[in-house]
């Protein structure tokens, strides 16, 4: 079959994860891609697609890292225009219409910003002459034009606002994600166009012969097992790990990525009276108040972080400075009692050093040191499609045959094709499952045209409607799901990644827990003492984080964090 007509789904399932060990320790393949973040799932969809054969292996879980970590914005950079990088926020622009448009629909949406103005004369004309730039580098009309609003026009959309805060406001358009699913579902894509993919397989070291790169050794950090996987060029999508693959192949470095953390709080929607997501400039970074449902997300912090990279941790000097940002313009302030969740990442930032092998772009570089190895790093996710298609144009150079050019920009991703259309005929399904309207379209957000594997396992079995408990909008069918068909192996991929009860939920998921840990065990063959073993780690972690954010500094929260009991094996 034509792999750009192919279209059926791919589930990730624990057979799927066991065939894929089996195929991939007997069989040499064209790319084999390192990490399974954004970048790693983008690298690896886009070399399905031009026909090549491709592995990816993720040392933890899809997006374990800052994928699942960001401000969850697609969007141009709009403060990349004052330093004049008009090509940089075209394509990125570019970009946020393809996801909205094409690629993602049904994960990518439309969010507005409102912009305070402070002075009455000069702002107004600087800010709007920039928005009204990021508006036609914008392209194609996928979102709505900004508006200039009075003082009085802005306090209808942001009554919460103090009346010294502003004198006046312009509202524009962006986008949001949720990072998580969409790394996820780019993965499934990727398995869709007959690549290999599989979570919690670290790489252990790089194989080499003479100075070409021809593999990588890889434990299944699940059973212990270690195989040998061949490949005619490896791609390094490892983010704020890139200077660790540099080391396993026994080179130097060809460029430096540094690490500097954002912080987010995840408050309820009720403490903010706000009807527009909000942007101010603090003396380090830019803090934005963005809409999640029944909640806002406000973050984020810019720090440099030389601690643990597997586990960031928010401290109490963090929060603090997120709060007294916020607290600074509003009308009721905030106060911690208010915070729901708290999460941290990590920025995978380029430094200025690059080798003569490495293309090196404002935001992101690719590069490839010795035969066999191509590394790629920074960048930003609006633009992950752009840095896979750089990386896989790099790897055929060690194929020794051509390869189609990329296309992905018209490929959808999974749920993604026919989704306007069925969420036009979203009623037709509340009358055919009984379900409530809000919860047929918490499903669509969420998976799209791939919503019909969801209602056919509530038909099958029609307790799996049911809500999880200590949860408000995520059903018993979406944990099962996460397992059969999304490669969930632990309580954590669940309740953190392929849902967001870890941040959303007041008990960071306590409740649920059980109860999802319950419905993961049969299919994964957990007995009792497996399933309460994924409750307790769990609990632990929610523990050890929450101890983090009382800390005063770093070190502190970085050791109170590492308290928690590692994953372990099954």
């Amino acid at each position: 079959m034509n792999r750009r007509n192919k279209v059926s789904s791919v589930p990730l399932s624990p057979v799927y994860r066991a065939e894929t060990l089996r195929k991939l320790a007997r069989e040499e393949i064209d790319v084999l891609v390192v990490g399974g973040g954004v970048t790693g799932a983008g690298v690896a969809l886009d070399a399905a697609s031009r026909g090549l054969s491709v592995a990816l292996v993720e040392a933890r879980d899809f997006a374990a890292g800052t994928s699942s970590r960001s401000s969850k914005l697609i969007h141009g950079g709009l403060r990349y225009l004052e330093n004049l990088d008009f090509k940089l926020v075209r394509e990125a622009l570019k970009e946020r219409s393809l996801l909205l448009q094409t690629l993602a629909p049904h994960l990518v949406r439309p969010v507005k910003f409102l912009v305070p103005l402070k002075h009455r004369v000069w702002e107004r004309g600087y800010i709007g002459a920039g928005v009204t730039l990021y508006d036609t580098l914008g392209g194609a009309r996928a979102l709505p034009r900004h508006r200039h609003l009075s003082k009085r026009g802005a306090g209808k959309v942001a009554p919460g606002l103090a009346d010294d805060a502003l004198i006046g406001a312009i509202q524009y358009y962006d986008a949001q994600v949720d990072d998580a699913r969409h790394t996820m579902t780019i993965a499934r894509t990727a398995a869709e166009q007959g690549a290999s993919v599989l979570t919690r397989a670290r790489v252990t070291s790089l194989i080499r012969d003479g100075e070409r790169v021809v593999g990588a050794k890889v434990v299944d950090r699940e059973s212990g097992a270690e195989i040998e996987v061949r490949a005619k060029t490896v791609v390094a999508a490892t983010g704020v790990w890139s200077d660790d693959m540099a080391e396993a192949a026994g080179i130097p470095a060809p460029f430096t990525v540094r690490a500097s953390k954002g912080i987010h709080l995840v408050v309820p929607r009720e403490k903010i009276d706000l009807d527009t997501g909000l942007i101010l400039r603090t003396e380090k970074s830019v803090l934005f108040v963005i809409p999640w449902g029944r909640h806002w997300i406000v973050g984020t912090t810019d720090t440099e972080w030389d601690l643990d990279r597997e586990h960031p941790a928010a401290s109490q000097a963090d929060v603090d400075y997120v709060l007294g940002h916020l607290n600074a313009v509003l009308r009721t302030p905030l106060t911690a009692d208010d915070i729901e969740g708290v999460y941290a990442g990590l920025r995978p930032l380029l430094a200025a050093k690059a080798t003569s092998t490495t293309k090196l772009s404002r935001e992101h570089a690719v590069a490839h040191p010795v035969p066999g190895l191509v590394i790629v790093a920074g960048g930003k996710y609006t633009t992950y499609r752009v840095m896979a298609a750089d990386a896989v144009d790099v790897a055929v150079e060690d194929l020794g045959r051509p390869a189609p050019s990329s296309w992905t920009e018209r490929l959808p991703i999974v749920g993604a094709t026919g989704y306007h259309e069925l969420w036009g005929a979203r009623h037709a399904l509340v009358q055919r499952t009984g379900l409530p309207i809000r919860r047929i379209e918490h499903l669509l957000q969420r998976y799209g045209t791939a919503i019909d594997d969801i209602l056919e396992s509530i038909s099958e079995r029609p307790e799996l409607a049911e809500p999880i408990p200590g949860t408000a909008e995520y059903l018993k069918a979406e944990a099962v799901y996460a397992v059969s068909h999304e490669g969930a192996l632990h309580l954590e991929d669940v309740l953190t990644r392929r849902t967001r009860i870890s941040i959303e939920e007041r008990d960071r998921g306590v409740t649920a827990a059980p109860v999802v840990a319950a419905l993961m065990a049969p299919l994964l063959g957990w007995d009792s003492h497996r399933q309460e073993r994924e409750v307790t780690n769990y609990l632990a972690r929610v523990e050890a984080e929450r101890s983090a954010q009382a800390q005063p500094d770093d070190e502190a929260a970085n050791a109170s964090r590492l308290a928690a009991p590692a994953l372990l094996p099954s």
